[in-house]
């Protein structure tokens, strides 16, 4: 079972998505991935990683692309454990526009720059980024869900119906760079394994 478990559940249950494939299942080195597509009415795709070693590491990765047309941003998490003690949860608005200005009112403001993390450049003054053990990691839940419903209120307002894709060459092209998993994703299956997951399906549209 992973440590994610609440966190998926509310996710499929604010923002339910239809499953449309397995795009890859691997095991390597004692580590298991899955990468699975998500289809919606709003969105173009909702895509997702899991990578669990059944021991310490379980990281679950999503991000949820809306139609095109609307200015909308991408709902985006990373939720990661590595040890017991080194946990990472981020949630955030990813805009697809460089250097876009993005902020929720209501939701809370970001007060430190994180590495990985650029506000304003993608991502929101909203991101939210926790550091914490593995126990703790429901202590963000709440906060989660407020900020998926005000991301999913702002879609149903919205309604977006366009498939114009290369909305998201930009977003997907920084994102492949910045991304700070592929190493590691070498390190366990292979370097054309794991570039293919980042430019084939991560970040596709860059």
């Amino acid at each position: 079972m992973t440590i994610w478990q609440n966190y998926i559940s509310a996710y499929r249950s604010i923002l339910p998505m239809k499953i449309e494939g397995l795009w890859a299942s691997w095991e390597g080195k004692g580590t298991h991935l899955n990468a699975i597509t998500h289809s919606h009415p709003y969105f173009l795709k909702s895509r997702q990683v899991e990578i669990r070693d059944g021991k310490n590491v379980d990281i679950f990765n999503c991000i949820a692309y809306p139609k095109t047309g609307s200015n909308l941003p991408c709902f985006g998490m990373d939720l990661m454990a590595f040890s017991e003690k080194k946990v990472i949860v981020v949630f955030d608005f990813q805009h697809p526009k460089e250097n876009y200005p993005y902020r929720v009112e209501g939701l809370p403001v970001a007060t430190e720059d994180y590495r990985f993390f650029e506000k304003g450049n993608h991502f929101s003054d909203n991101i939210f980024v926790r550091y914490c053990k593995m126990e703790e990691v429901n202590a963000y839940l709440s906060t989660f869900k407020e900020y998926l419903t005000k991301y999913k209120d702002m879609v149903e307002y919205e309604k977006p119906t366009g498939t114009d894709t290369s909305v998201y060459k930009d977003f997907d092209a920084y994102m492949t760079r910045l991304d700070p998993v592929s190493g590691y994703l070498k390190s366990k299956f292979g370097k054309e394994k794991a570039d293919s997951l980042v430019n084939d399906f991560l970040f596709e549209y860059g």
